[in-house]
């Protein structure tokens, strides 16, 4: 029995050890299987990250286009120096080499060298690297030493449309313009040589591994380059010229608010932004500049007195003796003695601050100053660009007489560029309100569309009728008025002069003015708005008419070029001038004998080709007007 009793005890022990073996074992083989099934992935990256490195390999920027796909913003490819300094064999030899090819200092080159680091990127020494210095590197074939694939950011018309695309730093990091407002967009995915290492960092003999890089989205603008340039052509002539304190040029699609084309002086080129001030290269002035606008204004206070009927620009009279006393302020007009009995679209055609005086009256403060805010003044204008002014608007409890009178002649507001291309813009297109954008689209890399935006209406200002009326008199004072040197034979051109005093710590200065002219074109149904101001030019006449205008007229031609604007009869022919040359309309000769058609046409020089008698073609064509004296070429049967 105690035998049997001593068996069982060990059976018992032998089971007892069974099972404290086994469940462990089976433990282990679970754990295992775990690892091995469930949790591969994430150890093996674990442990892939112990031994292999990435070269990384910088992707490129998206471009940023022009309405027609012409390349604004562009990339370069370039090379960076990076090394592994545990592949470094001969560390002096190679810090001796680098540091001559550089051009910097042996103990600076020594410190990424010598670094305890597993790659070093060569920080800024090594960076966008020329070809002549990457070929004299790449000749050396140390070990440890690595040229990689950069991008570089590229604006191959150096300082065009400078302030609004923007510029980018070392790292390629969008810093101003559209390049930091569509940063996200267009950085691109980097991409990597991957590549094996034993943990001292010695290169293992297996294939590398090529990650591509994935280029950022491109952004699709509304400005026509052609406009643009003319922009720029421009700036650099009053710059000649006028020696200014500074100029802008803003053009606009009236039906749509996409901006066509904007510039601006002091500008920059943002391939060497590093050169300039951080005033120059922060201040994009058509949206950011505010100041009184002058004569320009008068746009808003004359389609506002003509919304409300309070007169009939046509038939309603006003008497201009010179000056106006409101309470005591003698406000004067520009032409001494002033321009006496005159309709009110004379008034509008000549300038006449007294009879936009008068139109303030009519309207008094409450129904001006609501037209003021409801054409945008006051407000920001939403552009998708950084940086916009908002611009000063009186406290209707600050609006006495002088200031109701002032205003309305556009003396005492503070607008910006924008807002006033925009109100006009209401005041020609029929009253809407826009929302001024100059990004159309957002595209990859297969140029398919991502994101779109499209014109949106801020409100509805004026009527139609109201907006066909304006569209007639800004013909006029083009055709007759202070606007004459920006007519354009053939062409339907609209627009108002400016000339506003600048003020200074609330003292206006003396022969200190910001000269300006706002055109539409063609007036009787506006595809482009263009606002132009000069402040402050130097050695030159204080009117708009000598420095604003005849700049404004070459402007509207390259205008009337990239949009296609054909040629059409006026609503009014311009009132000439002792410089201006006469013009003649062509007759249609066509189908009549030349002694006929030599008779018609008296005015001009009548060469002949072909040995018929009768006329087939002509040209220029009949209806065509040209100077007295031009050739007009008869070809006979």
């Amino acid at each position: 029995m105690g035998c049997y009793m001593f068996v069982r005890e060990i059976d018992k022990r032998i089971r007892i050890l069974f099972l404290v073996l086994f469940i462990p074992f089976v433990l282990i083989i679970l754990r295992v299987i775990y690892i091995q099934v469930f949790q591969y992935k994430k150890l093996n990256s674990y442990a892939k990250d112990l031994w292999s490195r990435d070269l990384e390999l910088e992707a490129d920027r998206g471009k940023i286009l022009d309405r027609n796909g012409i390349v604004l913003a562009d990339n370069l490819t370039t090379t960076s120096l990076v090394l592994i300094p545990n592949q470094i064999k001969d560390k002096k030899e190679v810090t001796e080499e680098l540091s001559k090819i550089l051009n910097i200092s042996f103990e600076d080159m020594k410190k990424h060298v010598y670094k305890k680091t597993s790659i070093e990127r060569v920080h800024p020494e090594g960076r966008r690297l020329s070809y002549d210095v990457a070929e004299k590197i790449q000749k050396l074939e140390f070990e440890g030493v690595y040229l990689v694939k950069e991008a570089k950011r590229y604006y191959p018309y150096h300082d065009l449309l400078s302030h609004t695309l923007g510029y980018v730093g070392i790292d390629n990091q969008g810093l101003s313009g559209l390049e930091l407002q569509y940063d996200s967009y267009l950085t691109g995915k980097n991409g990597a040589i991957q590549y094996f290492s034993d943990a001292h960092g010695n290169r293992l003999k297996m294939s590398d591994v090529y990650i591509a890089p994935t280029s950022g989205m491109n952004i699709n603008l509304t400005v026509d380059i052609h406009i643009q340039q003319s922009l720029e052509r421009e700036m650099d002539n009053i710059v000649d010229m006028f020696h200014p304190d500074m100029a802008l040029a803003l053009v606009v699609n009236p039906k749509t608010g996409e901006i066509l084309g904007m510039s601006s002086t002091p500008d920059f080129d943002p391939n060497e932004y590093q050169k300039y001030d951080s005033a120059t290269l922060s201040r994009n002035y058509p949206i950011w500049a505010s100041y009184e606008p002058g004569s320009t204004f008068k746009v808003v206070t004359m389609a506002s007195a003509i919304e409300e009927k309070v007169v009939d620009i046509f038939k309603d009279r006003f008497y201009d003796a010179g000056k106006v006393n409101v309470d005591g302020s003698i406000l004067k007009c520009w032409k001494a003695g002033g321009h006496g009995d005159q309709t009110f679209l004379e008034v509008l055609q000549n300038s006449c601050n007294p009879g936009f005086v008068r139109l303030g009256q009519l309207l008094g403060k409450e129904k001006l100053f609501s037209y003021i805010h409801q054409f945008g003044f006051g407000e920001k204008t939403g552009v998708d660009l950084n940086g916009e002014g908002q611009g000063i608007v009186f406290p209707l409890n600050r609006v006495g007489n002088v200031e109701l009178a002032t205003s309305a002649f556009g003396q005492g507001p503070s607008v910006t560029p924008i807002q006033q291309v925009m109100a006009v813009s209401a005041v020609v297109n029929g009253g809407y309100l826009y929302r001024p954008y100059i990004v159309k689209s957002v595209s990859d890399h297969t140029n398919s569309v991502v994101k779109e935006y499209s014109k949106v209406m801020r409100r509805r200002v004026i009527s139609q009728q109201t907006s066909a009326i304006m569209r007639i008199a800004l013909e006029h004072v083009v055709a007759k008025g202070g606007g004459k040197s920006a007519y354009i034979e053939g062409y339907r051109v609209g627009g108002k002069t400016g000339t506003a005093q600048k003020s200074e710590n609330g003292v206006y200065l003396v022969n200190n003015y910001i000269m300006s002219f706002m055109a539409v074109v063609p007036s009787n149904d506006p595809e482009a708005v263009l606002y132009l101001a000069i402040d402050n030019p130097k050695n030159t006449a204080m009117l708009s008419s000598y420095t604003t205008t005849p700049i404004a007229r070459r402007i509207l031609l390259d205008i009337i070029d990239a949009l296609k604007i054909s040629k059409q009869k006026g609503e009014v022919d311009k009132d000439l001038e002792w410089n201006d040359k006469v013009t003649y309309e062509v007759p249609n000769v066509i189908g009549k004998s030349i002694d006929e058609a030599k008779k018609e046409l008296i005015h001009f020089k009548v060469v002949t080709e072909g040995d018929g008698n009768i006329v087939f073609e002509q040209s220029p064509r009949g209806g065509e007007k040209i100077e007295d004296g031009s050739i007009v070429r008869l070809f006979l049967k």
